[in-house]
């Protein structure tokens, strides 16, 4: 949840005015303070932050409705005895993150997050641990694999740009070794693993801003910055020694079975924003193995990505729901796939859920507008069943992401538009010089 409402936020920090002139600026903020109002509930104290309401073993146990749940939903927290600086560091981003949103519109909203943002930075610093070790009913569903080094450095860094002080760039250029920054060399990106996240929201310090900085700090980011690349290059099936990332046969990005598609809009998110560092940076280029790359290159495969997550591919079906003439019909979600409550108020109980309902063979009865399902095999296979939760599992940081590309991509879409009368008008001119 935090990943998810600290994508948003990115998105809308670096395509708000997209966003705006695309007439979602409401929406988009809504969907941001719907999350940073919780943060701000579960965050109780200075060294308290709720982590965790219910167990995914009691329920999965149960297909219900969520106005017929029954399960007793125990909430579980960190603290300074259980820590969870993994958790505390992401929430501390997403709040972080979302100051830079509510600036202008909400400057005391904006004040709120960044203090809470700053309190959860320095209670996962001081007491170090991972969360699914405090907190085990985690484990089995989200488990910390990367730990907690990423996400101190990432919300590090998203301090450093929220409030512009020194000590957060410090903290991660000190800690850029030991904590993984400049030594990871990966290909995703996720809400688990952060590294290359960091390592473009580092190169972003040296490609776009004008603050001066000492050599030793220079030299560290362009170490965080040769990572970025390196990520990016492996994404254009650019680098060596089978360091790139896998492709379908349809051109699909492929880093695993299960929910490959929050790689492939993480992927895409990264390649739009670097393309937009590098073209109004003085750098313009950067260099992979197999040639260089200009931020045309990064744009392109974020369109190509985007295509094939909106239906241009083999299967003809589109990823997003309710977008496009085919899509996923019976989508792994408890809501979606049980008649609504305004419909039918009679109980459903937590075995009947599953005979009734779950194990149906007709579409949902309910449309989940806007979920990007986990999406097709390695092969480009895709099958549209609801206990094929691999691929049709619907998961919010999997739409997240996508909002600062279809931003991104609309604003060119209108340019282009605006452009073609404007070359008509020169190509007619010639055409006419030519008959002359």
């Amino acid at each position: 949840m935090a990943f998810t409402v600290t994508m948003l936020s990115w998105s809308a920090a670096e395509y708000g005015e997209e966003i705006v002139a695309a007439g979602e600026e409401r929406y988009v903020l809504e969907a941001i303070k719907w999350g940073t109002d919780y943060f701000l509930k579960a965050h109780t104290e200075a060294n308290v932050l709720w982590a965790e309401v219910g167990d995914g073993d009691t329920d999965h146990y149960c297909w219900q409705r969520p106005e017929d749940m029954t399960t007793p939903r125990q909430a579980y927290k960190i603290d300074s005895n259980k820590p969870g600086s993994d958790l505390a560091g992401e929430t501390a981003a997403a709040m972080a993150a979302a100051s830079l949103v509510f600036r202008k519109s909400h400057p005391h909203y904006s004040d709120l997050l960044l203090h809470h943002a700053e309190q959860l930075f320095e209670f996962g610093d001081k007491h170090r641990g991972n969360y699914d070790k405090s907190v085990e009913k985690v484990r089995s569903y989200y488990g910390s694999v990367s730990g907690y080094m990423d996400e101190l450095l990432w919300a590090a860094l998203w301090l450093h740009r929220a409030t512009g002080r020194r000590e957060y760039l410090d903290y991660a250029v000190t800690n850029a070794v030991n904590f993984g920054g400049t030594e990871w060399a990966i290909r995703e990106f996720s809400w688990d693993l952060k590294y290359a996240g960091i390592q473009v929201l580092a190169a972003r310090i040296l490609l776009l801003e004008k603050e001066p900085l000492p050599e030793s700090h220079e030299k560290v980011l362009k170490q965080y910055q040769e990572k970025a690349e390196h990520y990016l290059c492996s994404c254009l099936n650019k680098n060596n020694n089978g360091s790139n990332v896998l492709r379908t046969p349809g051109g699909l990005l492929f880093v695993r079975p299960w929910n490959n598609m929050q790689y492939v809009s993480t992927a895409a998110f990264l390649l739009t924003i670097y393309s937009d560092y590098l073209a109004a940076s003085s750098k313009k280029q950067f260099s992979c193995h197999y040639g260089t790359t200009r931020a045309a290159d990064l744009i392109k495969l974020a369109k190509r990505q985007t295509d094939y997550i909106l239906g241009d591919n083999p299967h003809g079906m589109s990823y997003f729901v309710g977008f496009g003439r085919r899509y996923p019909t019976r989508v792994h979600h408890r809501g979606a796939s049980i008649v609504s409550y305004k419909e039918s108020h009679g109980f459903i109980g937590c075995t009947q859920g599953y005979d009734e309902w779950y194990s149906r063979r007709k579409p949902n009865p309910n449309v989940i507008w806007g979920a990007i399902v986990g999406g097709p095999g390695l092969g480009d296979e895709f099958e549209d069943e609801r206990g094929n939760y691999m691929q049709t599992e619907a998961c919010t940081y999997n739409t997240a992401p996508m909002v600062g590309v279809f931003a991104k991509l609309y604003s060119l879409a209108q340019k282009r538009k605006k452009m073609i009368p404007l070359l008509n008008e020169k190509n007619a001119g010639r055409l006419w010089s030519l008959q002359r």
